[in-house]
């Protein structure tokens, strides 16, 4: 039986050798032009402005860019208590899918739901580091709440997708579906999620949250580079090219190509009868996916701040994460590639495809937003300030 799965498995390996060394020498293009420009324009940046005597600091000052923004490129965002449990909740997944991904490279899935089974134990396991980082993230925003951040960080992902699964049970219970989960399956999640995940949330959370404590008493109090004003800079106005939509766009479709040969196939084996078994060639996509989300992000904040915006944290996160935008219109396209009709195959369809795109949205909103926060922290604390 696995000698055959491996035998069909292999008829299209060619085409996924292609396709992924095609989007790979691509991706490669873009992420060399965007990390050339980001080393050469940052390293020219600082390298002037640290060639620069003390005494005439304050007539530097007066210039425009990014080093104007010191007083505010670390005010806390508005909404920060959701900002740090969607980069716990996404931080969470993203390892989850790494474990995932990485046993099917071992070979242990070759039994239709396996991946599945897999995906929710590394779920549950990983859910510590979730509460650890949006925790230790809240705390160094100074967010006081930090019970309400540990619970909604447990519920960010798991509430919206068990309330459309039970949507989605109901739907199939209504037309006698198998389908249909049985009530003792689901009080098990249930049960699950309350004393596992649940858990483990909170205890990576309190840990994250005494972490973050400490360092800001190591730090005097802060464990930014810069210290805020009190009044927020008033923000210019900027071109249509330098807006968050265009931002958002760039920031989804850059990433969005280097995979979206590789979604055929894995929809195919999702949505039909095929098995997955090239593991090895996801991860690298995966990897490119992030990568390349990761580095267009930090390059457009970097324009960002030079026209004198600080409001990066926010537009960092969706920037990334405007991937599955794309991701769900690819699903609509696959759709009506497909034979599915009636309303219980397009719920299901949709439904689902939605879940999965709202834990896009998540990953690659954390992998960008983490990429850009060490980015402004590195530039920022090595600019001189009086």
């Amino acid at each position: 039986m696995k000698a055959a799965l491996m035998s069909g498995a292999n008829q299209p390996i060619d085409i996924h050798i292609l396709a992924i060394i095609n989007s790979f020498v691509l991706i490669m293009l873009i992420l060399s032009l965007l990390l050339l420009v980001i080393i050469r324009v940052v390293r020219s940046d600082l390298s002037r402005y640290l060639a620069i005597p003390d005494e005439e600091l304050a007539a530097v000052e007066e210039e425009t860019g990014w080093k104007l923004l010191y007083a505010d490129v670390f005010r806390p965002p508005v909404h920060r208590l959701f900002l740090s449990a969607a980069v716990g909740a996404g931080t969470q997944l993203l390892l989850a899918l790494i474990l995932v991904v990485i046993v099917g490279c071992i070979g242990l899935y070759y039994r239709r739901g396996a991946m599945m089974t897999a995906g929710v134990i590394c779920y549950l396991i990983t859910a510590a580091s979730g509460g650890y980082v949006s925790a230790r993230l809240y705390n160094s925003l100074g967010g006081e709440k930090w019970a309400w951040n540990i619970f909604v960080t447990a519920i960010a992902f798991m509430g919206p997708s068990f309330g459309i699964w039970m949507f989605l049970n109901t739907v199939a219970i209504t037309y006698n579906s198998t389908a249909a989960w049985p009530f003792a399956t689901i009080l098990f999640i249930i049960t699950m999620w309350a004393c596992v995940t649940f858990p483990l949330t909170v205890i990576g959370g309190i840990v994250g949250r005494h972490k973050s404590m400490k360092k800001k008493a190591e730090a005097g109090g802060t464990l930014f580079p810069c210290k805020t004003n009190k009044l927020a800079r008033e923000i210019p106005s900027c071109r249509w090219y330098q807006s968050s939509t265009c931002q958002m766009v760039a920031g989804g479709f850059l990433p969005f190509s280097a995979i979206y040969i590789e979604l055929h196939y894995v929809f195919s084996s999702v949505w039909g009868p095929k098995l997955y078994t090239l593991y090895g060639i996801l991860l690298l996509a995966c990897l490119l996916v992030f990568l390349v989300a990761a580095a267009v992000t930090v390059l457009f904040t970097y324009f960002q701040l030079n026209v004198e915006d600080h409001r990066w944290w926010w537009r960092s996160f969706i920037s990334g994460g405007s991937v599955s935008a794309f991701f769900y219109a690819y699903c609509f396209y696959y759709y009506f590639q497909t034979s599915m009709t009636g309303l219980l195959q397009l719920s299901f369809y949709f439904l689902y495809s939605l879940i999965v795109a709202y834990a896009i949205f998540l990953m690659l909103g954390t992998a960008s937003f983490i990429a850009t926060y060490y980015f402004v922290w590195y530039i920022y604390s090595r600019i001189k300030i009086d």
